[in-house]
């Protein structure tokens, strides 16, 4: 592991004491017996977290700012056509599962998972494909047959994968890091399994073909990492694929928005829209509520937030109690890529298509260093995913059509890219790229189309810097480095999402709400579940 991060942790050994909790009811509440929680933001992890307050017997109150719930996995429906915004990957579905069990009820009652098979076509340059996905022997055959010298390389990669699964998933993914004896912890574990490394190295070590490389490295981008400088703990996310399985609900991820906030509804929780939080409001040093962008107030003894990270602190947190993220050490985080979105439906079906198809550009590392960095303009040979939902649900298009999206990694708003005309620059090439390549004569058959590209990002998300997935999964921002899950300049506030421990990806969101709930069970004097 890297030294000065190992220095670092060390440094900060034994000054996090105990969490403090809200006192124990308030008399000018609804109910003075139970906890009041405000939770700013509806995406997974919000709904998550408020669901777990819930079940812990508080009275919870979301705020979120758009016109629905969801936030970046809110929809688009248009023209007969339905898009999901945001995700588009189910895995580790159980997470899922585990927020209607809070209630004594079945997510099998109200949503349905599809298999998606396979879990990504990965099409490369020179017109050859990888079908990846299945279990590990399925995975193995399909390795032998693409590059036969790489087929034991594999196995041991694969298990490598799977203990860092089991160290950095099942016995840390859950686990609060806010304290620095947790990652010392860790320490020795993830040495041994050289997770400091970064994932291109890891799988470099085991695989030679160089197409293979890129196969295997990939996952990160999913979560908003440079697959050179995001370290090999990530690899996690391979095994997490094989162990669970890729899905997609029925009616979309939206439908699992609108499922989850009927479940809240269900349950006593309040979920307001259109209702923008401009502040946390503190007395006595600790969280006792927000204020909205038209004045009015909500008192709360818990305030958790599912915003993002950076944004919270820069913008939501006064900065007279900010000791650890001053506006200096927020400006030195590295933020993520940006993303640009194009959502649209055709008058034709392509039914050879599948579900997710990632589509690569002649570059690979160059490309990764161009769209993380600050200097590029937009990319003259972008790589691409394309999300077909109809692939597996039709209902999602009118009869005879296609639904899609299709994403490319983009710098972030620090580098200089005019996006009033670059919009449509990415959007014509994007548009010819898919056309040459997968979708042919696309831009004849295009009936409804919409577009976000990182100033969207800002301005509907308040995501800093226009970042598509938050901070990127660095080293120096990984676990103990990431933001922590419990603010330590204000007691009572708490943070959930892709910008907080353990990271970006809908398993990543929905297992920090996870983690907050084990901080509220330690402090709340209200225990089980609702009553």
């Amino acid at each position: 592991m890297d030294a000065v991060c190992v220095a670092e942790a060390i440094r900060h050994a034994g000054q996090a004491g105990p969490p403090t909790g809200p006192p124990a009811g308030d008399a000018s509440g609804d109910d003075p017996g139970r906890t009041r929680t405000v939770v700013i933001g509806s995406g997974f992890g919000g709904l998550a977290a408020a669901l777990r307050a819930r079940a812990l017997g508080h009275q919870v109150t979301i705020l979120e700012r758009l016109d629905q719930p969801g936030g970046r996995a809110r929809v688009f429906r248009r023209d007969g056509f339905t898009f999901d915004a945001g995700p588009t990957v189910i895995t580790a579905p159980e997470l899922l599962d585990e927020l209607w069990a809070l209630f004594g009820e079945s997510r099998a009652d109200h949503v349905t998972l599809l298999p998606v098979r396979p879990w990504y076509r990965i099409r490369f340059h020179d017109g050859r494909h990888f079908d990846y996905g299945g279990r590990l022997e399925e995975m193995a055959a399909k390795v032998a047959a693409f590059s036969p010298a790489d087929e034991a390389g594999f196995r041991r990669l694969a298990e490598r994968t799977r203990r860092l699964y089991e160290v950095g998933y099942r016995q840390l993914g859950a686990v609060p890091f806010h304290r620095a004896g947790t990652m010392l912890r860790a320490v020795p574990s993830l040495l041994r399994l050289g997770g400091w490394r970064s994932l291109h190295a890891l799988v470099s070590r085991y695989v030679a073909d160089e197409s293979l490389r890129r196969v295997f490295t990939l996952q990160t981008l999913l979560i908003g990492g440079h697959p050179y400088r995001s370290p090999a703990l990530y690899a996690l996310i391979q095994h997490l694929e094989r162990e669970g399985g890729v899905w997609f609900a029925r009616g979309g991820t939206t439908a699992i928005i609108t499922q989850l906030a009927a479940l809240a509804r269900r349950h006593g929780i309040v979920l307001r829209t259109d209702s923008t939080v401009t502040q946390v409001l503190t007395a006595g040093g600790r969280a006792s509520g927000v204020r909205l962008q038209d004045g009015s107030t909500v008192a709360a003894d818990v305030v958790i937030a599912n915003a993002d990270a950076p944004a919270v602190y820069a913008d939501l947190v006064p900065p007279r109690l900010r000791r650890r993220w001053s506006d200096r050490r927020l400006r030195r985080l590295q933020p993520s890529m940006g993303l640009f979105v194009l959502y649209f439906g055709t008058t034709r079906r392509y039914e050879d298509t599948a579900h997710h198809t990632i589509i690569l550009g002649r570059r690979y590392r160059e490309l990764l260093d161009d769209v993380f960095g600050t200097t590029a303009g937009l990319p003259d040979d972008p790589s691409l995913y394309l999300h077909r939902p109809t692939a597996t649900d039709p209902s999602l298009a009118p009869p005879g059509q296609d639904a899609f999206y299709v994403l490319a990694p983009v710098p972030n708003l620090r580098a200089p890219i005019d996006w009033a005309r670059g919009r449509t620059a990415m959007r014509d090439r994007v548009v010819a790229m898919l056309s040459a390549r997968e979708l042919p004569g696309l831009e004849d058959c295009i009936v409804s189309e919409s577009v976000l590209t990182p100033v969207e990002f800002a301005r509907d998300y308040l995501a800093r810097d226009g970042a598509g997935f938050s901070v990127a999964p660095t080293l120096r921002q990984s676990a103990f480095f990431r933001f922590h899950n419990r603010c330590g300049d204000v007691p009572g506030l708490y943070l959930v999402g892709a910008g907080t421990h353990p990271g970006a990806g809908v398993p990543g969101v929905l297992t920090s709400a996870k983690v907050v709930e084990t901080m509220l069970r330690e402090m709340s004097p209200i225990l089980g579940t609702v009553a």
